[in-house]
């Protein structure tokens, strides 16, 4: 059986196509401001502002980062073949930075009081990747 099947009938994994550069730098210590500046489609770069803000106490500023991931992220799926459904590996490294920007859009969201996009971007995080709503949660 090829890796691209889906047992249940539904759309092939989406896998993005890899862009070192951003992990890299961030890898290295290079700040998150100047990667998203540099990479502004990374997601990654996006996730990463939005966690470091989140965990200041910057709430507002993390949804914003958060939701700026989410939509390079869908860019990026889109032009990938991605249907608006189907599994996103959280496996397949450059997929990370856009799950990792949804589970901090739900989060930020949550704390916001904005219940039903946290429950929207919970249930599309569990749908994407079972694995990254385990590991990111």
């Amino acid at each position: 059986m090829a890796i691209h099947e889906n047992l249940l009938g539904g759309p092939p994994p989406t896998h993005l196509p890899d862009d070192p550069e951003p992990r890299e730098l961030l890898a290295s210590g290079k700040a998150p401001t100047e990667v998203a500046a540099a990479y502004p489609t990374s997601s990654l770069a996006w996730a990463q502002l939005a966690d470091e803000a989140f965990e200041a106490g910057r709430t507002v500023e993390s949804y914003a980062y958060a939701r700026t991931g989410y939509h390079r992220g869908l860019d990026a799926l889109r032009r990938s073949g991605w249907k608006g459904h189907g599994p996103v590996p959280f496996e397949h490294e450059p997929n990370r930075g856009f799950l990792r920007s949804l589970h901090a859009l739900a989060r930020a969201a949550r704390e916001i009081g904005e219940e039903e996009e946290y429950e929207r971007c919970s249930d599309f995080l569990r749908d994407s990747s079972p694995t990254a709503a385990e590991t990111l949660s």
